[in-house]
C-alpha cells in the first residue's frame, strides 16, 4: 500500500478514462471534468473501459505522482454512475487496490460462539 499521510483525501472517479493518459492528460481531467485541483494534495483514482487497469494521480508536495495497477484476474469494483466523484477513505482505498470489493465487504470468517 502506499504510505499516505492521513490527511489526503482520496476521490474515485465515476465513469471511464482513457488509460492512455499520463501526468497532464489526467491532471487536466481533474481539473476541466472533476473540477478539482491537482497539485491540492488529493489523490485520484482512474480506471479504463476494461475495469482491469487503474492509475493514480497524487500531488506529494514536491511533484505529480502516477501510479498504475493491473489485476491478472477480476476487475475493480467500481461506481455506476458515468459521471462525478465518489469520495473514499483510505481503508476503502486499499480495499480496491486489492480488488476486494469496497463498497460492502464481508468478512471471510465468522467468530465462534464461547462454550
Amino acid at each position: 500500500m502506499i504510505g499516505l499521510p492521513t490527511t489526503v483525501r482520496v476521490y474515485l472517479a465515476c465513469g471511464r478514462t482513457d488509460m492512455r493518459k499520463g501526468f497532464d492528460g489526467l491532471a487536466a481531467l481533474v481539473q476541466t471534468v472533476l473540477r478539482q485541483d491537482p497539485h491540492g494534495g488529493s489523490l485520484f483514482v482512474f480506471r479504463g473501459r476494461r475495469g482491469d487497469l487503474i492509475k493514480l494521480l497524487w500531488w506529494d508536495g514536491q511533484g505529480l505522482v502516477l501510479y498504475a495497477k493491473r489485476l491478472e484476474r477480476g476487475r475493480f469494483v467500481w461506481p455506476q454512475a458515468e459521471g462525478g466523484t465518489v469520495t473514499l477513505s483510505q481503508a476503502q482505498l486499499s480495499m480496491l487496490l486489492e480488488g476486494i470489493d469496497w463498497r460492502m465487504p464481508a468478512r471471510t470468517w465468522q467468530p465462534e460462539a464461547a462454550c
